[in-house]
């Protein structure tokens, strides 16, 4: 069951590369699709320490309370503290099943350590119905829709990685140097990595879920616009 819920985007932090940046990006992407801007920041476990010495003070923290330097600080100054002691997910997982919002801005989740880089592109498959925007130092980080054509104004030249995380059908595509029409790619068989736009818009369409689309930072405008749209026309915006 959802603890929270939220009709605006919200902003989930975790323990990776956090810089004031990312955070702007999303406050300013969220601003772009509601004037109210972002719902609520939670903060998985300990990066609401992190949060805090950049100036920002987290709604809600969510995690099995391992990292975070005093919850019972946290909680008497009225920040939301919910202690989930179960050890079969991340604190990234925990955040997702436990906040219900038509969309999820994700900074702290990349860089820093691989495998919970790993554990976080796990979590994003494990939790595909939900939208969630990774915003690294470089790139963001989406799961692509299945079945859906997706169409993104980024820039010819503008470079999109491919990587799937089970073996997944390509539809038609359009728009890059390299088309993915008809390819079936998988891990270990056939990946999309660096792969360019040679036009300004790219089409893709994947018949599977599990595809990891992998875009510029400058992209994610463009790529949050297309979760938008997703979560409005299912009624999941308002």
């Amino acid at each position: 069951m959802k603890r929270f819920r939220y009709a605006r985007p919200v902003l989930l932090a975790g323990g990776g590369v956090l810089e004031p940046d990312m955070i702007e990006a999303a406050r300013e992407v969220a601003i772009r699709l509601d004037p109210a801007g972002l719902g609520a920041v939670i903060a998985a476990d300990g990066a609401a320490d992190r949060l805090s010495a950049l100036g920002v003070r987290p709604d809600a923290i969510i995690g099995d309370m391992d990292s975070l330097t005093d919850p019972d600080a946290w909680a008497s100054a009225g920040t939301e503290v919910l202690h989930l002691a179960e050890q079969d997910t991340t604190d990234f997982e925990k955040c997702l099943y436990s906040v219900e919002a038509p969309l999820y801005l994700a900074v702290g989740f990349t860089g820093r350590r691989t495998d919970h880089m790993l554990a976080v592109f796990h979590t994003l498959f494990a939790r595909r119905a939900q939208r969630v925007v990774l915003i690294g130092e470089e790139e963001v980080i989406a799961l692509s829709p299945p079945g859906e054509r997706i169409a993104l104004s980024l820039g010819r030249g503008a470079r999109v990685s491919l990587f799937p995380l089970a073996r997944v059908r390509c539809g038609p595509s359009a728009g890059l140097v390299w088309p993915t029409d008809g390819l079936t790619m998988a891990p270990g068989q056939a990946i999309g990595t660096s792969n360019r736009a040679a036009e300004d818009e790219v089409v893709l369409q994947f018949e599977d879920p599990g595809m990891l689309l992998m875009l510029e930072r400058r992209a994610l405008e463009a790529l949050v616009d297309l979760f938008w749209q997703r979560a409005s026309t299912e009624g999941g915006a308002s």
